[in-house]
């Protein structure tokens, strides 16, 4: 070993230790910035130069040291365990919402909602069986009775209108996924090519790994990495993104209430092939597919178009049940007036439903055997209301149902949404920079190179000393 290579080996330490001080610094820069993993330059030792041959022996030390790279301290499994969590609780989020906005839509309890104006329509059968002669009786019924087609219709409009709402949300979002997916594949290539050619792109890898994460949070997603470092982006076991190409998603199927109540579904299939459904099992997308689903016979189909047939059910009742006794009754002139509720043809039945009669004198409660002022069958449609099978125990039973899910469905949520909060502090407790850490750091560092400069000075000296002070030939 020469006098000179203690130069190079000071001057490898001078480099090495500037290098990890910039990484600390940039550490420290972006301690506050989401997404920052923080890095750590790998430093590795120069081995002394050997001579290839039997009986070579080197007697000196290494050659100094150097950065042999520069690291993210991420964990994958982790990362895995948060995207995981991450789908699972946007799934369930998504159905939470959608309850929360069908069950606030019922108004239970209150006074505007069904359960208040069924309650004001018997009340006023009973008030028109005590005075059946009184033509006023007879226009608050109809005034009540319209007010219960009018609030029974609304409540219909309004699960329509939040299907459509839904609807519109589902096909943003995967507009919203293509176009992340579409980031990630531009990272990847960008990242590919620094790779390559030698340099580092954590930065950018940060940048990937939150977009793989909002995938997560969307349609479920997965990741892979290659070895070359490109990220390979999975949903239902097929590529969304495959390096540098993206898989785009697109929704087909029913594009209105109608048609979903009919049952035809919405589904997510990949664009390049429309007969394919993406098979989505988590994220929040799959959760407003499932919101959407249209009835199914075992009552686990889309919550919108179940509760849309519970809100049919309830009308054919209401009509059924009304109509039976008011179609045997007589009016104060002794007249038979027939059905007191009608639909309209080809539309739903809560939509539909209308009353029949057009004048108070039609409305009828007097059995025909007892003279046109008795009010036997106004007493039996009052009856109604406490009725094991009428329209009271139906809606009531419809509201506790729905009560019930929509508590469960929160429940969930809440409990997923923790879980998931959980593994996303694990993962900043490994990935976030620690200030105190990365001071230390920066001492360590700050004195290994004031240490090798102290080195390449005392090299400097005796070299001076070497050169200009000794064998003074020929005086």
């Amino acid at each position: 070993m020469s006098t000179f290579s203690g130069l190079g080996t000071a001057l490898s330490s001078l480099i090495a230790q500037r290098q990890a001080l910039d990484v600390a610094g940039q550490n420290v820069a972006n301690a506050n910035t989401v997404g920052y993993t923080r890095q750590r330059a790998s430093l590795s030792a120069l081995p002394s130069a050997n001579v290839p041959s039997m009986f070579s022996v080197n007697n000196g030390a290494g050659e100094g040291v150097r950065v042999t790279g520069v690291e993210r301290l991420g964990d994958v499994f982790l990362d895995l365990r948060l995207r995981t969590q991450t789908a699972g609780a946007s799934y369930l989020s998504a159905r939470a919402e959608a309850y929360g906005v069908l069950e606030k839509s019922l108004g239970e309890p209150g006074e505007t909602g069904l359960a208040s104006q069924l309650s004001t329509m018997w009340g006023a059968w009973s008030d028109l069986s005590n005075t059946p002669d009184k033509n006023a009786a007879r226009a608050v019924v109809l005034q009540d009775s319209k007010a219960v087609a009018d609030r029974i219709a609304s409540l219909y409009t309004s699960v329509q209108t939040q299907w459509t709402q839904a609807r519109t949300t589902t096909a943003g979002l995967v507009e919203q996924v293509n176009t992340t997916a579409a980031g990630v594949a531009d990272l990847n290539a960008r990242i590919l090519e620094i790779t390559n050619a030698g340099g580092t792109a954590n930065e950018l890898m940060d940048r990937r790994d939150q977009l793989v994460t909002q995938l997560s949070s969307l349609v479920g997603a997965s990741a892979t990495t290659r070895e070359n470092g490109q990220v390979d982006v999975l949903v239902g076991g097929n590529a969304l993104v495959s390096g540098k190409r993206v898989h785009e998603l697109a929704v087909t199927g029913a594009a209105s209430f109608a048609q979903a109540t009919a049952g035809q579904a919405v589904t997510v299939v990949w664009a390049e092939r429309p007969t394919q459904s993406a098979g989505l099992d988590g994220g929040r997308v799959a959760g407003l597919l499932s919101v959407l689903a249209p009835p199914d016979a075992t009552g686990t189909g889309g919550m919108l178009t179940e509760a849309a047939a519970r809100y049919d059910a309830l009308a054919t009742t209401l009509a059924d049940q009304v109509n039976t006794l008011h179609g045997g009754a007589v009016t104060a002139d002794g007249r038979t007036t027939g059905d007191f509720w009608t639909f309209q043809a080809g539309r739903p039945a809560a939509l539909g439903l209308t009353v029949a009669l057009t004048s108070a004198a039609d409305v009828a409660v007097a059995d025909p055997t007892k003279g046109p002022l008795d009010g036997t069958v106004g007493d039996a449609i009052a009856a109604l209301k406490t009725s094991q099978t009428g329209p009271d125990a139906h809606w009531s039973s419809t509201v506790v149902d729905l009560g019930v899910r929509a508590s469960s469905a929160s429940s969930r949520a809440k409990v997923a949404e923790s879980a998931r909060a959980t593994a996303e502090q694990q993962q900043l407790a490994a990935t976030s920079v620690d200030t105190d850490e990365e001071t230390v750091n920066m001492l360590a560092f700050q004195r290994a190179y004031e240490g090798a400069a102290r080195v390449l000075t005392a090299v400097d000296q005796m070299l001076d000393v070497l050169i200009n002070k000794t064998g003074l030939v020929g005086r």
